[in-house]
C-alpha cells in the first residue's frame, strides 16, 4: 500500500486526485500545509506527495509553485482532476449569509457567491471548511467542498455543481524522493508522450529570455507551458516555470538542457513523467 501525503482534511480534492492516480490501495496522510505535505515525503513519512499547481479557472497556485523551487523531491507524475463544488450546510440557501472554503474554491464559485450575496471567509482547505461549519452548527453558515467531504463529515449537501464553469480541472503533480527511472523498451510507448518540467532564471538584460526560447525552437521541442513567478530574493526579477514535451534523458533534450544552462543564471530540472490526459 502506497503512502501518499496530501494537503487538507479527509475528503479534500487532493486526496481524491491521489486515489484517481494510484488506485484505492493507498494510505492517505493529511497535512495542514503544502510545505508539510512535501516534508512528509522528504523525511520518509510518505512515499509520495501530491501537490495542486494550477486550476483551469483560477490559474496557478502560487504557494505550491514556490515550494517546487526549494524542494529536493522529483516530479514523477501528473493528473488532471475534475472539480465539482457543492454548497454544504445545515440550513437552506435562504438562511445562509456566510460561506467558508479555500480561496481557490471561493474564486471558482464567484458567480454563485455574488448572486446569493454571501460573505466569504477563506479557510486552509475545502474539506476542512466542512469541519469548521459542523463545529459552528449554525444554519446561517455554509461551505464549499466536495460531495465526498460532506459525506465524511455527515453534513448535508444543499446544492451541487455551484462552480462558475463545469470545465473546472485542477492539475496535480506527484512528487517522490526517487527520480523517474530510465525508460525501458517495453515502456517506450508510454514515454513517447512524456513531459518535462523545469525552472530557470535569466540575466536582467535584453534578449536573455529570447536565447532560451530560441533553444526550444532550434531543437524543435514543443513548450506546453511557460509562466513567471517573482524571485523572492531579488526584487523585480523572475523565475520561469516551463513544461515541455519530451523526456530529459533523450539525447536531443539533454543537449538542449546543457545549452539552457549556459544562457541561464539558474536551472532546476523538476522531473520527467508521462503526460496526463483530461478525463
Amino acid at each position: 500500500m502506497k503512502r501518499i501525503s496530501f494537503q487538507g482534511e479527509r475528503g479534500a480534492y487532493s486526496e481524491a486526485a491521489s486515489i484517481s492516480f494510484f488506485g484505492n490501495e493507498v494510505e492517505a496522510i493529511p497535512s495542514s500545509t503544502f510545505a508539510g505535505v512535501l516534508k512528509n515525503t522528504e523525511n520518509d513519512s510518505s512515499e509520495y506527495s501530491i501537490l495542486p499547481v494550477e486550476n483551469s479557472l483560477e490559474g496557478s497556485i502560487g504557494e505550491s509553485n514556490d515550494l517546487l523551487l526549494s524542494t529536493t523531491l522529483n516530479v514523477v507524475g501528473e493528473i488532471y482532476h475534475r472539480i465539482h463544488h457543492c454548497l454544504i450546510g445545515t440550513g437552506s440557501i435562504g438562511d445562509i449569509d456566510t460561506v467558508y472554503s479555500h480561496p481557490q474554491a471561493l474564486g471558482q464559485c464567484r458567480k454563485f457567491i455574488e448572486e446569493n450575496s454571501l460573505k466569504t471567509i477563506p479557510s486552509y482547505d475545502t474539506a476542512g471548511s466542512v469541519k469548521i461549519i459542523k463545529d459552528l452548527n449554525k444554519n446561517s453558515v455554509a461551505c464549499i467542498a466536495s460531495k465526498n467531504a460532506a459525506k465524511i463529515f455527515d453534513v448535508p449537501v444543499i446544492q451541487e455543481g455551484i462552480e462558475d464553469n463545469t470545465n473546472n480541472y485542477t492539475r496535480f503533480l506527484i512528487l517522490s524522493k526517487k527520480p523517474t527511472k530510465e525508460v525501458t523498451e517495453e515502456e517506450k510507448d508510454v514515454w513517447d508522450n512524456a513531459k518535462t518540467s523545469i525552472i530557470f532564471s535569466v540575466k536582467h538584460e535584453a534578449g536573455s529570455l529570447y536565447q532560451i526560447i530560441n533553444e526550444f525552437n532550434q531543437h524543435k521541442i514543443n513548450l506546453t507551458k511557460i509562466e513567471s513567478r517573482p524571485n523572492k530574493n531579488t526584487a523585480w526579477e523572475y523565475n520561469f516555470y516551463v513544461d515541455f514535451e519530451g523526456f530529459q534523458d533523450d539525447s536531443s533534450i539533454k543537449d538542449m538542457l546543457q545549452k539552457l544552462r549556459k544562457h541561464s543564471t539558474f536551472l532546476k530540472i523538476l522531473g520527467s513523467y508521462p503526460a496526463a490526459k483530461l478525463d
